[in-house]
């Protein structure tokens, strides 16, 4: 209800100002191109007037919704060279503030502020503005590959959503099957850990009584879930996706539950790539089901390793002696290996201890694990707890990690420790059962020296 008044409320102030704005001269015809859509802009960001300054931000981001896409690159293009910080205005701060007049620091800080950011601000007063704008820098991203002269654009936008996404705006819901349609229909389309085939696949994932989906909103986009993470209640922690989808499954009931698996984490809004949300949703669907289900002990993922396979084919100097290399040659034999029990008890022995190797041993030019699941996870302060072998046998994880899948354990008392080891000295805290596999009879296969 309280959603309802205030959009009212905007879609009134918005038509006062079109009158207004009618009846002082201006005329707004939906302009086809980059210039016209720019000089719109500029009437918003000169404008004082609240109820014209909406309803300019409206026509601003209709007129960029008819534009193609080379029109919006060049729009980007303009906002890039000709929206940024007032050379002459910062130039007086600076001298101001070198002379040690008392709040130049001040001065100094909103004369640099770029002119886009507050072009940004007041488009976000349109009815739907913050919408627009994350759908717009979803565009950003797209076209802005690979183009170094937008990056300031898209570092001015990161900016405000890091405010206007800050957790304390975000509401945390449970969805289940008595949530409105639009919102199940969205989950079945974001997910993008283990695809949701149709409505009765959806209803497996959050009916039962072992079942949980829970999602960050924000109140500018009731309707539109942020991220969503799907829990499963177990007796124990789980080694394999299949048996967690399975369509005969037999439900657990609650009160034998000792263990939450998050086993899929989706975000939705390509524009808000960057802005993290994950670390919050996870420790607060923590603390809900323990409210909610006390005797719960266990926090656990069951994830999946999307860079494993891509690592192995491009990484020239993997610890590998020739059987080995030979043996992960039968990977590309169109995932008819699994079939072959003796071969495949040959490739646990050797992707096993490569799979400890890529997560203990294995780092990006930054320092950190390749692997961004990993990175996530472990900034949470997690520990990496089991390596789980042909735990995800679909098409899509035989191609990605050779089937392999994680498990994450988030133990309440050892994640700001977990978090300052990672954050401080890039540690990658692992169980003993992780660490062994690098001392196993892999070390036949396995030149691992290295470790």
């Amino acid at each position: 209800m309280s959603n309802d008044f205030f959009s009212g409320l905007l879609a009134s102030i918005s038509e006062r100002g079109r009158s207004l704005l009618r009846r002082g001269g201006w005329t707004s015809d939906a302009p086809l191109d980059a210039t016209g859509v720019t000089a719109l802009c500029e009437a918003l960001l000169s404008g004082r007037g609240e109820a014209s300054g909406t309803v300019l931000a409206r026509d601003v981001l209709d007129a960029y919704r008819i534009l193609d896409d080379d029109k919006r690159l060049e729009f980007f293009e303009t906002l890039a060279r000709a929206y940024g910080p007032d050379r002459d205005r910062v130039e007086q701060a600076i001298e101001v503030w070198r002379s040690g007049v008392g709040g130049a620091g001040g001065s100094l800080h909103f004369a640099s502020e770029p002119r886009r950011q507050e072009l940004f601000r007041r488009l976000n007063r349109a009815p739907g503005g913050t919408g627009d704008l994350v759908g717009m820098r979803a565009d950003l991203l797209q076209f802005g590959k690979g183009r170094n002269d937008l990056d300031t654009v898209d570092r001015d936008l990161v900016h405000l959503f890091i405010s206007w996404f800050n957790r304390g705006f975000l509401v945390l819901r449970r969805i289940d099957w008595s949530s409105p349609a639009n919102i199940l229909e969205k989950v079945i389309r974001y997910e993008a850990v283990h695809e949701i085939h149709d409505w009765d696949d959806l209803r497996r994932r959050i009916d039962p009584v072992d079942r949980r989906c829970y999602a960050f909103f924000h109140p500018t986009l009731p309707e539109e879930p942020l991220i969503f993470v799907e829990v499963a209640l177990t007796e124990a922690i789980p080694g394999a996706i299949a048996p967690l989808l399975a369509k005969d499954r037999v439900p657990v009931p609650v009160e034998h539950a000792r263990t939450a698996v998050f086993y899929s984490i989706s975000n939705t809004q390509r524009g808000l790539a960057g802005i993290s949300f994950g670390n919050f949703l996870i420790k607060q669907v923590v603390e809900e089901l323990r409210r909610e289900l006390p005797k719960l002990d266990t926090f656990v993922t069951l994830s999946p390793v999307p860079g494993f396979m891509r690592w192995l084919k491009r990484e020239d100097s993997l610890p590998l002696t020739g059987d080995g290399r030979a043996l992960l040659a039968h990977l590309d034999d169109n995932d008819t290996w699994v079939d072959d029990p003796g071969l495949v008890e040959s490739l646990r022995a050797v992707i096993e201890p490569l799979a400890a190797y890529y997560f203990l041993k294995a780092k990006n030019p930054r320092g950190k694990p390749v692997d961004p699941v990993a990175r996530f996870h472990l900034g949470n302060g997690a520990r990496l707890e089991q390596i789980n072998w042909l735990g995800d046998l679909s098409p899509k994880g035989l191609r990605e990690s050779a089937g392999i899948m994680v498990n994450y354990l988030y133990r309440l008392e050892d994640i700001e420790k977990n978090h300052e080891a990672y954050a401080n000295d890039d540690e990658v805290v692992a169980s003993n059962a992780v660490k062994k596999l690098l001392k196993t009879e892999g070390r036949r296969l396995l030149d691992l020296r290295l470790s």
